[in-house]
């Protein structure tokens, strides 16, 4: 953040301060925005774009918000510089917001902050960019007239014919070449980036959830059979892209709703901290890597990710807005990677870890919801944004998980007393231990996230979560030494 400025001079206060919108009072880009929002509503009006943007730009960004409704208060404001404009307003100064973004997203956002004394933006005839901006403002308070905030390349044009410069949320090139055009007033620094960010955005501590692939070759023993230890390292890979292919998807398709949850709010792309077009852009690249592995494991393999794939875009298009139908498409989604992890080797896959693995995915998927539903109620919410669910169904999910988790636990009996135990196993008494060790962790899970302690995903909080690791050590080594004859 900057050292807080002087207060403004007579000369400044006699001089206008203009204020670019998009990257500079928001994080964000409106036009890419809308484009996101409309399709969400009408994804079959993205045939029309093209014809729209042969009318102009302007014609584009205002036709992209037609029919669509925004709640431009939970957008990713510039903090620091609202700060400061706060300052400046407060001093006397005329503050005026000019954006190449639609009047309509303008005029919206000016309302709400009541900072603003008058608004010129692009209208459908004209964007109000680069040259065409400075144009604007040169005829509307005249060369030098004005001082003017900006945070791009295209802000150069306006900077020239400025009094001065406020660099907002810049890159270190604009940055530099401002500094050494122009007399550069203050220094707004964008916030840092890099791998960090997209690691977090591409959620890569989620891809652990992928290790479910190795569970075939577990259960079945194949412990040695390094050519499929072979295909389902590459397995892991092509999962893991196209898990964050779709996580960069659904955080766009969720961006408002992101926005209002107390924790989501901060995720890369709702925060602004990778813009919405970058995201749109890696997502079919990470798909495109992710089936070229594939199709180089096998048909097969591509078959189930391509299922995988289609479940995960119908959730995020609308299941997840189902009540019930959405726990019931992550169950899915879990038991589905452990399918493609006998595929992709060419192993059987036995009915009883079907089953074992459907109900505890399902009590994960039920945790999942009720732990969102707790922070909602904390934060004095009565209803999920973007989900079905009231605060009130907490109870209800409680009680269909932990049924789901205790049923998997049934399964993993029955499993025991069964011939596939026999042939498996030299000792199947030993692993009778399990159970008592699956019933400790589901219901462990479930204290937890009723103390209000589950801040993740189910399966990647048990990965960090001591007893969690502990209890599944206690599970493996059970199935293990059940193995050897006694």
């Amino acid at each position: 953040m900057p050292a807080p400025a002087p207060l403004p001079s007579d000369d400044d206060l006699a001089t206008p301060l203009v204020v670019d919108l998009d990257g500079t009072l928001i994080l964000t880009d409106m036009l890419h925005e809308s484009a996101i929002k409309r399709f969400r509503a009408d994804p079959l009006a993205a045939l029309r774009w093209p014809f729209w943007l042969a009318r102009g730009k302007a014609y584009l960004k205002q036709e992209l918000t037609r029919g669509i409704a925004f709640d431009v208060a939970v957008l990713p404001y510039n903090e620091p510089l609202l700060a400061w404009l706060r300052e400046q307003r407060a001093a006397g100064r005329h503050l005026v917001l000019c954006t190449a973004s639609d009047q309509t997203w303008a005029k919206a956002i000016a309302g709400h902050l009541g900072l603003f004394d008058e608004v010129i933006a692009s209208d459908g005839q004209r964007n109000l960019k680069a040259q065409a901006k400075a144009q604007a403002l040169v005829e509307r308070f005249g060369v030098r007239g004005f001082d003017y905030a900006g945070n791009a390349h295209a802000d150069m044009a306006v900077w020239q014919q400025a009094r001065r410069a406020v660099v907002v949320n810049a890159p270190a090139g604009v940055v530099r070449q401002a500094n050494a055009q122009f007399d550069v007033d203050q220094v707004f620094p964008a916030a840092p980036g890099g791998l960090r960010v997209w690691g977090r955005a591409l959620r890569v501590h989620h891809w652990i959830k992928n290790v479910l692939l190795f569970v075939p070759i577990l259960a079945g023993h194949h412990w040695f059979d390094w050519h499929a230890w072979g295909h389902l390292l590459w397995s892991f890979l092509a999962f893991s892209l196209c898990a964050s292919a779709v996580y960069l998807a659904n955080d766009l398709m969720d961006l408002e709703s992101d926005r209002h949850h107390p924790r989501k709010r901060r995720r890369p792309l709702a925060a602004g901290a990778i813009p919405v077009l970058a995201g749109a852009l890696v997502a079919p690249l990470l798909v495109l890597a992710s089936y070229a592995i594939a199709a180089w494991i096998g048909p097969a393999f591509l078959g189930w990710l391509t299922v995988y794939f289609l479940v995960t875009c119908a959730y995020s298009l609308g299941l997840k807005r189902l009540v019930l139908i959405d726990c019931l498409t992550l169950a899915t989604l879990y038991t589905l990677r452990v399918v493609a992890g006998s595929v992709a080797p060419g192993l059987s896959l036995s009915f009883w870890l079907l089953a074992f693995s459907g109900s505890l995915f399902l009590s994960l998927a039920f945790l999942k919801r009720y732990a969102e539903l707790l922070v909602q109620q904390a934060a004095g919410k009565t209803k999920a944004h973007g989900r079905g669910y009231h605060v009130e169904d907490a109870p209800v999910l409680q009680i269909l998980g932990v049924g789901a988790g205790y049923m998997a636990v049934v399964v993993l009996a029955l499993y025991l007393n069964s011939e596939a135990v026999r042939k498996l196993y030299a000792s199947p008494g030993v692993i009778g231990l399990a159970v008592p060790v699956m019933v400790y962790w589901i219901s462990w899970l479930w204290l937890r996230a009723a103390r209000g302690e589950m801040h993740d995903d189910p399966l990647v909080f048990a990965f960090k979560d001591r007893a969690s690791v502990l209890a599944g050590l206690l599970f493996a080594a059970a199935m293990l030494v059940g193995t050897i004859a006694w």
